[in-house]
């Protein structure tokens, strides 16, 4: 396989922003590195160079699978924490964004940046702060998720499912919440509904009434699905939801009311939750897919998202999902800043 640089410098903050040939290209190499893991010939590509992570949020995929990644390629990952730094914040006195971004595009070859609900006042809080960080950079700028998208995982989404359907296009994903304690931002959810659809496959998305998404997320799925000539529904009937499936993909959200006067209400948000105890993912609701799989990004909220009996069972590939991460991140670190 050939590569140019035709991705060098270019930052990863949605899917969507990308162009699909693009994607593709990063799929196709994520699988050869996983096929060919320690002796891929672009193993050395990132060499005496460093790439950063910025978490804002702790993680146990992201981090792991980052410094992992970057040492396969042959770097080095260093770990940062906005309290370890003298940042402004409307609080606090402090450097820019401006000043930290091009002072850090001196020392490594990429920024990823990691910033969820609980550390923002708003919803779109963590996309403004990412693309500014991507303004003033100068080096590639990763969103290892943030309130509005969750771009590696999406892409570890979907080359899971292209390994065990093989062909996407024509086939039906559900994106059904569920219940639980943890009050989830909409990342990983509306990542995998723009990805999905961009990939050729029918999306059948299901709430509860006052758990809606975002709606520009909501009109680019529309799009993608029309361009391919797909199907979009949404629907508040879980028994409907399930039917003839392909894929099932369980996880509880926030609400749009989530954020009052500057904060993040968690404790109201999960005991809103709560009552939908109906909205879980079982057996019985699996029995009425075509043989779905069933896919979630983790960590899995097991007894309120999903039965143990659906997340163990033969057709769940979540850890298959859980270890693309890493292939796809070495891709698209490889293909955007590395040496080849």
């Amino acid at each position: 396989m050939k590569y140019t640089n035709a991705l060098q410098g270019k930052s990863l903050i949605c899917t969507q922003d990308w162009k699909k040939e693009e994607l593709d290209l990063v799929l196709d190499l994520a699988l050869a590195m996983k096929e060919n893991r320690y002796d891929h010939h672009l193993k050395d590509c990132l060499k005496n160079r460093t790439f950063f992570m910025f978490f804002y949020n702790p993680s146990v995929r992201t981090r792991q699978s980052f410094e992992a990644a970057a040492t396969e390629l042959g770097g080095h990952a260093q770990f940062l924490e906005p309290k370890s730094m003298r940042l402004k914040t409307e609080k606090t006195a402090g450097e820019t964004i401006e000043d930290a971004a091009k002072v850090m595009s001196r020392y490594a070859v990429g920024l990823g940046v990691r910033i969820l609900e609980d550390k923002i006042p708003y919803y779109g809080a963590g996309e403004a702060l990412i693309r500014e960080y991507e303004q003033f950079s100068s080096i590639p700028v990763f969103s290892m998720a943030h309130d509005k998208y969750h771009p590696f995982q999406g892409l570890a989404d979907i080359m899971g499912l292209k390994e065990h359907l093989q062909e996407l296009k024509g086939k039906k994903v559900l994106m059904v919440w569920g219940h639980g304690g943890l009050a989830r931002s909409w990342c990983s959810v509306q990542e995998h509904l723009l990805i999905a659809s961009r990939f050729g496959m029918s999306v059948r998305l299901a709430y509860p009434r006052g758990y809606d998404l975002d709606s520009d997320v909501i009109e680019k799925t529309k799009k993608n699905c029309e361009n391919n000539s797909q199907e979009f529904s949404i629907t508040h009937d879980m028994d409907e939801a399930y039917k003839d499936v392909h894929v099932v993909y369980s996880r509880n959200w926030m609400s749009p009311e989530a954020y009052q006067d500057g904060e993040f209400h968690k404790p109201s948000e999960i005991e809103k939750a709560m009552k939908h105890k109906e909205w879980i993912c079982d057996e019985e609701k699996m029995k009425l897919t075509s043989h779905a799989l069933f896919i979630h990004p983790m960590p899995v909220d097991r007894g309120n998202e999903v039965t143990d009996g659906v997340a163990s069972s033969s057709r769940s590939i979540i850890y298959d999902v859980a270890e693309n991460r890493l292939h796809v991140q070495k891709a698209v670190m490889a293909l955007t800043m590395g040496k080849y």
